[in-house]
């Protein structure tokens, strides 16, 4: 196939993937309208009054900062860095996870109204999990440990960004693919970090199909669906202690992370993840934009762990990203970003600290 006849194809795999994009975003936003419309968070009794500091956020900023995720990615695509997104979704499926998630806000609702944030360790008191893992992120049913909660957790995350979560995490995929490109992949070594259920590893099954992939998750739960999805391997495992060999890995991903973990135990991890890199190797990181990226989408950034509880945004917030990983023994090479994610890609430099 020649230049033009490439380009040609990649224009039209990209207006389609566009186009199916919005439809699952307005699926998805209509959703998330409909769960906001029923617990209605901002007007009703919270454990903790949410008094915002910053300006509220225009409707013309925030709408040109959430139609990015979905340019760029269009872009990325059109550009052949990576296949369009898999939107072939059984429309009978779709409908039963937005019932789901709209059954379960309910429940999620009233531990935010009461802040029971902390229920799990009721019913999980193994030493396997360390203490700030027991928690109900985001209030959520069941935290990191029911199947329910791992079946369910795709479409929280799509409604909740109003379809934009494929969209933004790729990023990441973004920067890997420009670090890898013209480079054979074949044999090439890729693991997952923080897997959960699986949503990015179906990328990078895409992305890089010759390339061995396996994904690592701390949730039995979350680590069993992402098996039974997506069939990659996928292991049960602390971040903090990979299960990998020094310098075995020729990429490692990690998406949305690092604003979950307590400070003291974020340089464990990125010391953690420089260790099983190759020299030369790279990380593709994906986490959410902090206000110094975004000053004009701080309100949304201040709201976030006020409603969802994220007890270590707000120290997640203020992190140097870039100092945090390059202590770690890698280098900064690129960064990206689209509404309220950001990617940053370092690569493991020939000695380690």
């Amino acid at each position: 196939m020649s230049k033009e006849a490439r380009r040609g194809a990649f224009t039209i795999d990209a207006a389609a993937h566009l186009a199916a994009a919005a439809a699952k975003a307005a699926w998805w936003s209509a959703a998330g309208r409909a769960t906001r419309a029923l617990v209605k968070p901002t007007k009703g009794e919270q454990a903790e009054a949410f008094e915002p500091t910053t300006p509220p956020v225009s409707r013309e900023r925030l709408r040109a900062a959430y139609l990015s995720a979905f340019r760029k990615d269009a872009r990325d695509v059109a550009a052949g860095l990576y296949p369009a997104m898999d939107t072939e979704i059984d429309p009978a499926e779709i409908v039963r996870r937005a019932a789901d998630v709209l059954t379960d806000a309910k429940s999620v609702d009233q531990r935010r109204r009461k802040a029971q944030a902390t229920e799990v360790r009721e019913s999980v008191n193994s030493k396997a999990y360390p203490s700030y893992y027991r928690q109900n992120f985001h209030y959520q049913s069941g935290g990191w440990f029911t199947q329910k909660s791992a079946q369910r957790y795709e479409a929280q995350v799509e409604a909740l960004f109003s379809g934009a979560a494929g969209a933004m995490r790729r990023r990441a995929l973004s920067l890997l693919a420009k670090a890898w490109r013209g480079r054979d992949q074949r044999g090439l070594k890729i693991a997952d970090i923080a897997c959960g259920s699986g949503g990015f590893l179906r990328d990078l099954q895409a992305a890089f199909p010759r390339a061995r992939l396996m994904g690592l998750d701390l949730s039995p739960a979350y680590a069993a669906e992402a098996r039974a999805r997506f069939g990659a391997p996928v292991v049960q495992a602390n971040a903090e202690r990979l299960p990998f060999a020094d310098g075995s890995l020729d990429a490692v991903t990690c998406i949305y992370l690092f604003h979950e973990l307590p400070p003291r135990v974020r340089p464990i991890v990125a010391r953690e993840i420089a260790r099983v890199l190759k020299p030369g190797g790279v990380l593709a990181f994906a986490d959410s934009v902090q206000p110094s990226d975004e000053p004009d989408l701080a309100r949304l950034l201040e709201a976030f762990p006020a409603f969802f509880h994220e007890p270590f945004y707000g120290s997640y917030a203020t992190t140097d990203l870039p100092a945090l990983f390059t202590t770690a023994g890698l280098s900064v090479e690129g960064e990206d970003k689209a509404f309220l994610t950001k990617a940053l890609s370092f690569t493991k430099i020939n000695h380690t600290t």
